[in-house]
């Protein structure tokens, strides 16, 4: 009777998600144009009025589907939501984003429901899966971040033989643009995209840094905006701060060093319990049905869990240094 009603839950909700979607997500490509153009139509309009700065036109849409989209401009997380993706380096709307996450929560909630019986565990289960495609683009973001943090030393190098060169700082940008490695050639260009737009190089700078979250990033930010206004030797500055990075790195990897047996000892710790409990449920599974048929039993499973999950935590933030 459980594995029939979710069944007929899934079949409905996606039933109601594809009549939703056709009936309401209809734009066509003309009329997303046309809406554009519009937009375009309306700042200019704006600007001619108020003597505003002079900023790039972007494709803000949350999702493609109309309804969706209004309702995803009025919550607040939407647009950290769309910070994450534009870290992560995607092109993902993050009304796409909340719609995968609905399909893997039901998905999940279905596949516990048959598999457990138990619907605490399959509404734990629905919640988790509920976050499986946030956490896939924060998994992207951070790998994205640590790939510009291991090439950024090189670029800096490039951008400080291009000055001493005796070329302008935007050419040295536009150089790294096209001769440095991904992701830190795509961000560079992107600056000089803005800059050479009309953006003020000081808010291109700025938006640099609000793209790539990372303290080198806004080292670098800094460093070239002060120098801006009082002067100096920019490419040694920019030699020193390469060198600053680089002795980062190198502080950093003696740290992991002597930190590798209390991560090894941590992770044991975690994996431990988790292990033991589906050992013993394929060895002896008489020795935890209790905690299957027993009222208090998903409630202890759930407190037991929870405790897992902060223990874990605490281990894995005491190991892990700060550089």
């Amino acid at each position: 009777m459980a594995l029939m009603i979710a069944v007929v839950t899934f079949i409905g909700v996606t039933a109601i998600s594809l009549i939703l979607w056709f009936s309401l997500g209809g734009t066509s490509d003309q009329q997303i144009v046309q809406d554009r153009l519009k937009a375009v139509q309306d700042v200019d309009r704006a600007v001619a009025d108020i003597d505003l700065d002079l900023q790039l036109v972007r494709d803000e849409m949350l999702s493609t589907v109309p309804l969706l989209n209004r309702l995803m401009m009025q919550l607040s997380w939407s647009a950290r939501l769309q910070t994450l993706i534009t870290q992560a380096g995607l092109t993902t709307k993050p009304g796409k984003i909340l719609l995968m996450s609905s399909v893997t929560a039901l998905a999940t909630y279905v596949a516990l429901t048959y598999v457990s019986h138990q619907w605490i565990f399959a509404l734990i289960g629905g919640i988790a899966g509920l976050a499986i495609p946030t956490a896939v683009v924060a998994f992207v973001r951070m790998r994205r971040l640590l790939k510009f943090e291991q090439n950024f030393p090189e670029a800096l190098d490039l951008l400080g033989r291009a000055v001493r060169a005796g070329h302008a700082f935007t050419a040295g940008v536009d150089m790294v643009a096209h001769e440095a490695a991904e992701p830190v050639a795509g961000e560079f260009r992107v600056t000089f995209e803005e800059q050479n737009f009309g953006l003020p190089l000081r808010d291109a700078l700025t938006n640099l840094a609000t793209r790539v979250p990372l303290v080198d990033v806004r080292f670098l930010v800094t460093a070239l905006l002060v120098q801006k206004d009082s002067g100096g030797n920019l490419a040694e500055l920019l030699d020193e701060l390469s060198r600053l990075i680089r002795e980062r790195f190198r502080i950093r990897r003696e740290v992991q060093i002597r930190t590798a047996q209390g991560r090894l000892t941590a992770l044991i710790l975690i994996c431990l319990p988790i292990g033991m409990f589906f050992v013993m449920r394929i060895i002896n599974p008489s020795y935890e049905q209790l905690l299957f048929t027993d009222p208090w039993g998903p409630t202890v499973l759930g407190v037991v869990a929870l405790m897992q999950v902060i223990g874990g935590l605490l281990m894995w933030k005491i190991v892990n240094i700060e550089v």
